[in-house]
């Protein structure tokens, strides 16, 4: 693409109307009525502007895993979604719980290109829940990781979970836990409730989230330190939020878009594409969780993007993976439950989708306001069209979306990273040759 793009006609966060002009990487002007010679025009009439969005959730399976997903089959996924930053999790072969492995996560992901990689370190040695990973080396490393996690794993210890806190302190470091106690667990299935009982299938109890989180905001306001929660998906930890908010602990959530939508009664047909960790739970939950997304008590929306084989899903409920890939249809799915029900505006989803969680990874120079001097990492979407999500809209390697062959709004027409076209009139460009 040439090095000068201007866009005209953009609504700025869904707001006023602006002129774009993009040259060098960074947006060299922002007003009305620009123009510049030679510079390519894109007219982005009736599309929203927003600045690239952030996932501080996302598995792309590299190393170890990588039939399911790569960092440059990720990041393909992540750039038609319109995000131009995010955070891998460590689930992978290794794990990445040493410097090495996330520097070379981080060079994988800047020979992609697409999107901004950053790794997220385990905890724990090999997320075994043992002893403490190489928290401040993979901080000191080249890819100063600033999150922490055992994604997939609860940090079940209280005392291991008490010192990773500490540990972090010293560089403002965030231990992101996955709320599930292993023992209220075992075997689960789905959400316990009504369905669960009448599918015969084990249950998935709202307690087994509940008690853990309010262990560890307790811990976290022991401590002093910043403690993030996973893919919350209760009404009550809803209320556990609020409350240690309104004490004043330093704690922020993220809820996905699936269980923001969806809930349990899709498992009455055993598809397996509905089955993730934690399990879709009732419609009251997914009322809550909207309602604690819209009052500012769940901080961020992140997609919990898990990849998986085609193997892994088509089989009986109970031998199925748990995932959903999310990357894509992420911002759609915002637009149906909480833009389109009028709970969330388009600064708002800004917020929730870009500031917020570049904030809490202290991922400098992403989340960025869309101003002149600042990077030019942003999207243009159209909310009017409406269609059928279908397996051409993944761009990924794996196809488990539990959204395939449902109408969802809107598309993503532009992504540019860093001023490089990644999604060009809603096609997916090859090679988008990113600045460093």
């Amino acid at each position: 693409m040439t090095e000068v793009l201007l866009i005209r006609g953009a609504r700025i966060e869904g707001g006023d109307t602006a002129d774009l002009l993009i040259e060098g990487g960074v947006l060299a002007e922002v007003g009305r009525s620009l123009s510049r010679v030679g510079a390519t025009v894109v007219d982005a009439d009736g599309l929203i502007a927003l600045p690239g969005l952030v996932d501080l959730h996302t598995h792309l399976r590299e190393p170890g895993y990588e039939a399911s997903e790569t960092v440059l089959t990720g990041s393909r996924a992540a750039a038609a979604g319109g995000f131009t930053a995010v955070f891998a999790m460590p689930n992978t072969s290794p794990v990445a719980d040493t410097a090495g492995v996330v520097e070379q996560e981080l060079a994988l992901g800047e020979a992609a290109g697409f999107v901004t990689v950053q790794p997220i370190g385990a905890v724990t040695v090999g997320q075994k829940g043992e002893r403490l990973a190489e928290l401040g080396a993979m901080a000191d490393s080249r890819a100063r990781v600033r999150v922490f996690s055992d994604d997939g794993f609860c940090v079940w210890d209280p005392l291991i979970m008490r010192r990773a806190l500490e540990y972090v302190k010293a560089f403002d470091g965030v231990i992101a836990q996955h709320a599930q106690d292993p023992r209220l667990t075992e075997g689960a299935q789905m959400n316990e409730g009504a369905v669960s009982a009448e599918l015969g299938l084990a249950g998935w109890p709202a307690v087994a989230e509940e008690s853990i989180i309010a262990r560890d905001v307790l811990l976290s306001e022991h401590v002093g330190s910043r403690l993030h929660v996973c893919h919350l998906s209760t009404a009550g930890s809803v209320d556990i939020i609020r409350w240690a908010k309104r004490r004043g602990v330093d704690v922020t959530a993220e809820v996905t878009p699936h269980h923001l939508l969806l809930t349990d009664e899709l498992a009455r047909g055993y598809d397996a594409s509905f089955k993730v960790n934690p399990p879709l739970r009732r419609e009251e939950d997914v009322r809550a969780v909207r309602e604690g997304l819209a009052d500012g008590t769940i901080d961020i929306i992140a997609t919990d993007h898990a990849p998986h084989p085609a193997e892994a899903k088509a089989c009986e409920w109970p031998a199925a993976a748990n995932g959903m890939v999310g990357l894509e249809s992420a911002l759609r799915v915002v637009q149906l439950a909480m833009v389109d029900t009028g709970m969330l505006t388009w600064r708002d989803v800004a917020r929730v989708m870009s500031r917020t969680p570049a904030r809490i990874g202290r991922l400098a120079r992403h989340g960025t306001p869309l101003t002149a001097g600042e990077p030019a990492s942003l999207t243009l979407y159209d909310p009017a069209p409406t269609r059928t999500f279908s397996k051409a809209d993944l761009r990924g390697r794996s196809v488990n979306s539990p959204y395939v062959g449902r109408e969802l709004p809107g598309e993503v027409r532009w992504t540019l990273h860093r001023g490089a076209v990644t999604v060009a009139d809603g096609s997916l460009l090859d090679r988008p040759g990113v600045r460093a």
